[in-house]
């Protein structure tokens, strides 16, 4: 069943109950109407979208773009595309034209659907349709039947890789957000659920959105996460759920504490990386329970673990006990299974004769990165966590070289290659160092080609930030820029992450490390509108 039929059978269930609810902050930032749209009336404008689409000869077997942002137009188009077989790949507005271009290409998508502000960006790439000009034939065997999604994480040898999403993967996290019960128990039709986080990313694009489509719940879409109007945000909407991440609790517990920090519907908050020393505190301050989870865009419900029955362990980065439908090892470096308490890298997969049920198709065009992530039939999250006695999974650190900003993935891999080209590097590294609001901020190691003094160190370090931010997004440029005599290195002269990683953890605050992070801004010159 695709995601458009599931759709189509719940609307007929709930045709006068809510299904998206614009509030008037998100409306004011779009310019677009406040107010609910219910089951029927997204069915009505999916069925108008899917004949124009018809007219227009989309169909089975294309991939089309979004950038939509976080609008309910992104659910309408998805939803009309979707019923006639097209796949949708959510574009990120945020990335820069060589970021775009590059998957617009590798994906290739016959066209670009977009609000106002960002159609110069889509109209700019040639290989992206425009309007009126008949879609090329795809080829045979390109697309999946059953293709829902292509979406896009960060590799850790540099290009991102497109995760192959089938309509069941959706659906199955759907049903699993459903089954859950326990503190994240969901009541049919009666569910109002506020998430602040990208529809180009798993958690709100399947996760959120599923549960609610499945459930007859409505999903209430904010823009993007305003920290000063967040509990006004909660209350206005009567959300009954939130998804957070981690960063999310932090700046809500830096306001000064209110009257009506408990005045809200709020049952459960679902998300993952809440700072472990806040976590309780959080929880008495608010009245909220927040319900530690883990999962991967490659994983989906598959593997899907949270922290939603007691003991939850909270305070301790225990994101709970695997259900009966998952399996998982924990192994060291060499393969063996590590004993209780040991921390080691993360493998899962699904119980029963198919491991990968309800897990990501493959990897778009990369047949080997596909074979290595399932080596020896297990997924490899390259996540490191250990297990209790009991069976509880605690999340330690990632293996994979990848920095976790404010809940996007950045592969350092990728920064790196941007940076080399820099005429004053002649070598870079980069990763995570700590960070207090963000999680963790993105800081470079670099080796000038030629001695760069102190009084000139702050120039050289924005000269090397704006010119990364020509062609990275700007979440993904340093934050900190140090430099440094030279990269710690292995015996076979690749750069010694471990090492570096402690150099990250003491270089901010020194001399030669230049803070970086106020260039770190969105453009300041984008205006939102509707088309």
């Amino acid at each position: 069943m695709r995601v458009a039929a599931a759709f189509e059978a719940v609307a007929a269930r709930f045709a006068d109950r809510p299904f998206l609810h614009v509030l008037g902050e998100t409306a004011a930032a779009y310019a677009i109407q406040a107010g609910p749209i219910t089951y029927a009336a997204a069915a009505a404008a999916i069925a108008a979208l899917r004949e124009a689409y018809v007219g227009a000869g989309y169909g089975r077997g294309h991939r089309v773009g979004l950038m939509l942002e976080n609008r309910p137009a992104f659910f309408l188009h998805w939803f009309a595309l979707n019923g006639l077989g097209v796949s949708v790949v959510p574009l990120n507005p945020e990335l820069r034209p060589a970021e775009l271009g590059y998957l617009v290409a590798h994906s290739e998508i016959v066209l670009g659907v977009g609000c106002a502000p960002h159609l110069s960006k889509l109209a700019a790439i040639p290989t992206v349709a425009e309007d009126g000009r008949p879609p090329a034939a795809p080829s045979p065997g390109a697309v999946a039947p059953d293709e829902c999604a292509l979406l896009y994480t960060s590799g850790t040898t540099g290009r991102p890789k497109g995760c192959v999403l089938s309509n069941e993967s959706f659906l199955q996290t759907g049903r699993w957000y459903a089954a859950l019960g326990g503190l994240a128990a969901l009541r049919p039709g009666a569910e109002r659920l506020l998430t602040p986080l990208p529809l180009v990313h798993m958690n709100a694009m399947s996760f959120s959105a599923m549960a609610m489509m499945l459930t007859g719940g409505c999903l209430i879409q904010l823009d993007r996460f305003h920290p000063r109007s967040w509990w006004s945000s909660v209350r206005e909407s009567g959300a009954t759920i939130v998804h957070y991440l981690g960063v999310m609790p932090s700046m809500l517990m830096a306001a000064p504490p209110d009257a009506r920090d408990r005045d809200h519907a709020l049952r459960f908050a679902f998300g993952a990386g809440v700072d472990r020393r806040l976590h309780a505190d959080f929880e008495a301050r608010f009245g909220v329970p927040l319900l530690e989870a883990w999962a991967m865009t490659e994983t989906g419900a598959g593997a899907a673990v949270i922290a939603n029955r007691a003991p939850r362990h909270v305070g301790t980065a225990c994101f709970g006990r695997p259900g009966a439908a998952i399996e998982v090892r924990i192994v060291d470096d060499s393969g063996a299974s590590c004993a209780p308490e040991t921390p080691g890298e993360l493998l899962v997969r699904a119980a029963g004769s198919d491991p990968s049920a309800g897990f990501f198709t493959e990897y778009l065009k990369d047949e080997a990165a596909t074979q290595a992530a399932w080596e020896g039939g297990w997924f490899h999250t390259g996540d490191v966590v250990r297990a209790d006695a009991d069976g509880h999974l605690y999340f330690v650190e990632r293996k994979k070289n990848i920095i976790r900003r404010s809940g996007e993935n950045i592969a350092a891999a990728e920064v790196e290659s941007v940076l080399r080209r820099h005429a004053l590097i002649a070598d870079v590294a980069v990763c995570a160092t700590p960070d207090a609001t963000r999680e963790e901020e993105v800081l470079a190691c670099v080796v000038a080609r030629a001695a760069i003094p102190p009084d000139r160190m702050a120039e050289a370090a924005e000269t090397i930030v704006r010119s990364a931010l020509e062609e990275l997004s700007y979440y993904k440029v340093p934050g900190w820029v140090a430099f440094v005599d030279e990269l710690p290195l292995t015996a076979s002269q690749k750069v010694a992450r471990s090492e570096l990683k402690e150099m990250a953890r003491r270089l901010p605050g020194t001399v030669s490390c230049i803070d970086t992070r106020a260039l770190k801004r969105r453009d300041p010159s984008r205006i939102r509108f509707a088309r």
